[in-house]
């Protein structure tokens, strides 16, 4: 495919997608204005919410957008977990490995040089505010020590088609590095010759590039190199139409969360922007009203008497504003404030506190956090209230799993098996070849439903309590074992705290056999003191 063809390939899907940067504009402006340029130009040192009334709308999104960092992937918890299918049943080995795998991965994605945390906090931003991120993952092999690079573009920036199958089959990313960066990623020789004989001097100058990467039953490239690979990674030089890099990859390098879709469109929405818009534009009008009613109550409009006033009006404090002599102040005061009506200030100020409520109510602010308890609450009533969070939280939490965090350790791990960070594959533990691997997320959201287990262990001790009331062997139906196991995972007892099955029927097997001992030994005395007692009875007797 031609280096033209592929640019006009990438425009058209930026043309079609034109008409939402102007909601993304506007919803920028209102919750995130750092990133208020999709249809202007800003500068550097121009003031951001210049046009607002209020930073609620903004504190609502940045608190949004900071608990997915600090509730899905807090970084002092371990907040993903490498398994398998049926990983309960899985050999100790095998889940060494995972568990060994898991801890590299860790540390090649928070590496302070991969970028991880910058990247992400751009995208939990965006992902909160417009509904969907584009995050690319590369790895940097220009160093000494090679590492992962992560870095999160500007929606303005980059435009995707979808396959037949509604995933993600093309990505075009605009990009204006400088001509020294090109430089040091892909060498001199790979340049255009415009750029190559640019001066040293002036190596800063920019270029307008693409990254695109697509799968490759849609792209021909110079090279018959693609063959067998699902996807290739080209970088275009679009001023001059020229062909910086092609390679084919396993992986498009490129993750896309995407939070909620409608149908007929590749592009998502954030449904706490598309409830909060309108409040949010109610809110600066509101505030607007209430600022221009609170400064006339403090600085009201004046009266004056005509040709009574000597010279300007000073109304700044130890200001002087002369009267003429002669007026005759039976006639009212020369100067005094226009009476004016205040009593709907306390009902604007209840107004605007309702919005900021229903602001906070779409950016899901009130579900962030389980229900306080209220009293001496029961286990039933504990029970209920975590199902109710978790139908409130899930909307929220799902999305954020799946389709951000999912791909992202899904790439990461499939990167760094190819790159040999785990080791040879030859060396993987035989149970695990050939399986396909998943990630178990902790969460809010997983540890309520696992809390769950707990709260449902202690409602049924209460039931299990009244029916040994009535039957003294209704104990019999319940395994007590099996369910305080789940219960104490449940409350996030680890598991390194908690014994195996196989160690607990051990223990529960040797006290069982000392308590038999020590009823024997018990029972030998016993007949043994009787025995003497007979003896001397005997003995008495005789």
């Amino acid at each position: 495919m031609r280096p033209k063809d592929l640019i006009a390939r990438g425009e058209q899907l930026f043309k079609e997608r034109k008409a939402i940067t102007t909601l993304w504009q506007e919803i920028a402006e209102n919750f995130y204005p750092q990133r208020a340029d999709f249809t202007i130009r800003r500068y550097v040192g121009e003031e951001f919410a210049e046009h607002l009334y209020s930073s609620y709308p903004i504190l609502v999104h940045r608190d949004l957008s900071n608990s997915f960092a600090a509730m899905l992937r807090p970084r002092k918890k371990e907040w993903f977990q490498i398994i398998v299918d049926d990983y309960d049943e899985l050999p100790i080995p095998g889940k060494i490995w995972l568990d060994e795998a898991g801890k590299r991965m860790r540390r090649a994605m928070y590496d302070r040089k991969s970028q991880f945390v910058r990247a992400t906090a751009e995208g939990d931003a965006d992902f909160a505010a417009f509904g969907q991120c584009c995050i690319t993952r590369d790895v940097n092999w220009h160093t000494e020590s090679p590492h992962l690079l992560y870095r999160c573009w500007h929606l303005r920036d980059v435009a995707w088609a979808e396959r037949a199958d509604q995933q993600v089959g093309e990505v075009y990313i605009k990009w204006q590095p400088r001509i020294k960066e090109l430089k040091a990623m892909f060498g001199a020789g790979a340049m255009h010759p415009n750029i190559d004989k640019v001066k040293k001097d002036q190596n800063l100058s920019k270029v307008d590039c693409m990254r695109l990467a697509v799968t490759s039953d849609v792209y021909a490239g110079q090279m018959d190199q693609g063959a067998g690979y699902p996807w290739m990674i080209v970088y275009l030089d679009v001023q001059n139409s020229h062909i910086i890099n092609e390679h084919p990859a396993w992986s498009s390098g490129v993750t896309l969360p995407r939070w909620q879709t409608v149908s007929g469109s590749q592009y998502a929405y954030s449904p706490a922007a598309v409830a909060g818009l309108p409040d949010a534009r109610l809110l600066q009008a509101m505030s607007l009203t209430l600022l221009e009613a609170g400064e006339m109550s403090v600085r009201p409009p004046m009266i004056a008497t005509q040709d009574a006033i000597r010279g300007d009006i000073q109304l700044y404090s130890g200001g002087i504003t002369w009267a003429d002599v002669e007026y005759d102040e039976r006639k009212g005061d020369v100067l005094r404030p226009i009476t004016q009506d205040r009593r709907g200030l306390p009902q604007g100020y209840n107004e605007r506190d309702n919005q900021m409520a229903m602001l906070a109510e779409a950016f899901y602010i009130n579900k962030l956090t389980l229900p306080p308890p209220e009293g001496d609450m029961t286990a039933f009533e504990v029970g209920q209230r975590v199902e109710e969070y978790v139908r409130a939280a899930l909307p929220l939490f799902e999305p954020m799993e799946h389709e951000y965090n999912g791909q992202l350790c899904e790439d990461t791990f499939d990167t760094l098996l190819r790159a040999g960070v785990f080791g040879s594959v030859q060396d993987m533990p035989r149970e695990l070849q050939g399986r396909e691997i998943h990630f178990r997320f902790e969460s809010p959201l997983h540890e309520a439903i696992e809390r769950k287990d707990a709260s449902t262990f202690m409602e049924s001790a209460e039931l299990i309590r009244v029916a040994l009331e009535m039957d003294p062997t209704a104990l019999a139906h319940y395994d007590s074992g099996s369910a305080l196991r789940a219960a104490l995972e449940g409350i996030g007892v680890k598991h390194k705290h908690i014994r195996t099955e196989r160690a607990a029927q051990e223990i529960i097997r040797s006290n069982a056999e000392q308590a038999r001992a020590e009823e024997e030994a018990e029972l030998a005395k016993t007949q043994a003191t009787a025995a003497n007692q007979f003896a001397a009875a005997q003995e008495k007797v005789a």
